[in-house]
């Protein structure tokens, strides 16, 4: 078979990695990747239209396409690949909007039950600002459009909160936003594989979304991963029957059929699980952490669910634990340094390099993005894994660059 990944960053490098180990696949391309990913691929050259990818792999005959972003699903590319009768792993433009409009999603949430938190939709900033005095603080708002991540402000105070609103809203093309009951516990993922029918939940991971130790800072892509996170099992059972379930009834009940992944943000509250979000696609960091545990072949997963077929299908997971590092370039989220020289030693036994915003200088590697590698360790626990994944980017040369020396403590207490 012929797989193509779509994608640069290190959700999908893991992809790659883990398609390259399926005994189904004869040749890998990657669209546009990176420097890391040109080890394992050949690259093809792609500037975001999805039409001419679909054309492209059409005429090279790919069997196989796995979608990593979310803006590519959002503009459409499943559609564009399956009218041309190509396979792909990925939901179509409408489902996606469970993600590509997060007032579509509250909708969807309120119309079927799901549990999430009281919210309000506003394009008008002076309705918006009224409802801010109407509600008070802690207040939580979001952009309702694509934001790769940063696009929340959780604002304790009343000022942040409006200046969030204007922010958003107060441009010439004007703008939409979610104004969102505060939450309180603690935030986990689970990651689920569907068909359209059949729900298939992965193991339970957490992302640490904010820049700096402790939960500081501003909010980024994720700094950091771990799985899988302490989730007892009636929890675990009530996300899939009181959230992932719902969700797809819902979506085929209003004649969208979904198929791919599944990603539930959750705040584990004293009332039970409840979505803050939810993505149309692997999370990223959270699959650099899982994917190294997944003992099935990917390629054959990603077939079973572009074909409808995944009713009988058993996930089987590797022992242990796996932890995910980030290292950021100096000046992210806002303005990353690109150019910096990286050195990037063989990795030992048990931990992985996933690279993302990298590039080939002069045969120099180099950052060329935000988050720019993600260092894996594995161990029998987490502990194990996160002293793994720390000795080893103690050993990366970046110079300036930012990382977290926090990731997983959160998810050690609870266990």
């Amino acid at each position: 078979m012929k797989v193509l990944v779509v994608g640069s960053g290190g959700r999908e490098h893991a992809l790659l990695w883990k398609a390259a180990q399926s005994p189904l696949v004869d040749r890998l391309y990657a669209a546009p990747g990176n420097a890391g990913m040109a080890a394992l691929v050949e690259l093809v050259p792609w500037n975001g239209d999805v039409e001419a990818l679909a054309e492209w792999a059409l005429a090279e005959g790919i069997d196989l396409t796995l979608v990593g972003p979310e803006a590519p699903l959002v503009e459409g590319i499943a559609d564009a690949f399956l009218e041309r009768g190509l396979r792909i792993f990925g939901p179509t433009q409408k489902a996606a909007m469970i993600e590509g409009s997060k007032a579509f999603a509250k909708g969807l949430m309120e119309r079927y039950g799901i549990p999430t938190a009281r919210y309000r939709v506003f394009q008008d900033p002076i309705l918006a600002l009224e409802y801010l005095e109407e509600v008070g603080v802690p207040i939580v708002i979001k952009e309702s459009g694509l934001a790769a991540g940063k696009g929340v402000t959780v604002a304790l105070d009343l000022h942040t909160a409006k200046q969030a609103v204007m922010n958003l809203l107060s441009g010439p093309e004007g703008g939409e936003v979610v104004v969102e009951e505060f939450l309180e516990g603690e935030e986990a993922t689970v990651l689920a594989l569907t068909d359209g029918e059949t729900v298939l939940p992965l193991l339970p991971s957490q992302d640490h979304k904010r820049l700096l130790d402790g939960d500081r800072g501003p909010m980024t892509g994720g700094m950091g991963a771990v799985a899988p996170y302490p989730m007892d099992g009636a929890t675990l059972r009530r996300v899939e029957e009181e959230i992932l379930r719902p969700l797809i009834r819902g979506l085929r009940a209003e004649g969208v059929v979904y198929r791919g992944v599944i990603y539930a943000g959750l705040m584990l509250t004293r009332e039970g699980p409840k979505v803050l979000e939810f993505n149309a696609r692997f999370g990223d960091p959270e699959a650099q952490a899982l994917l190294p545990l997944l003992h099935n072949d990917l390629v054959e997963l990603a077939l079973r669910v572009a074909e409808g077929r995944l009713r009988g299908t058993e996930l089987a997971w590797r022992e242990g634990a796996s932890a995910c590092v980030v290292l950021a370039a100096p000046g992210y989220p806002e303005s990353p340094r690109r150019g910096i020289p990286l050195h990037v030693p063989e990795p030992p036994e048990a931990v992985l390099v996933f690279h993302a915003g990298t590039r080939r200088e002069g045969g120099a590697l180099v950052s060329a993005g935000g988050r720019v590698l993600n260092v894996v360790g594995l161990g029998r626990d987490l502990k194990e894994a996160l002293d793994r994944a720390y000795a080893y980017v103690g050993q990366v040369g970046f110079p300036g660059a930012l990382y977290r020396r926090d990731i997983g403590q959160k998810a050690l207490r609870r266990a």
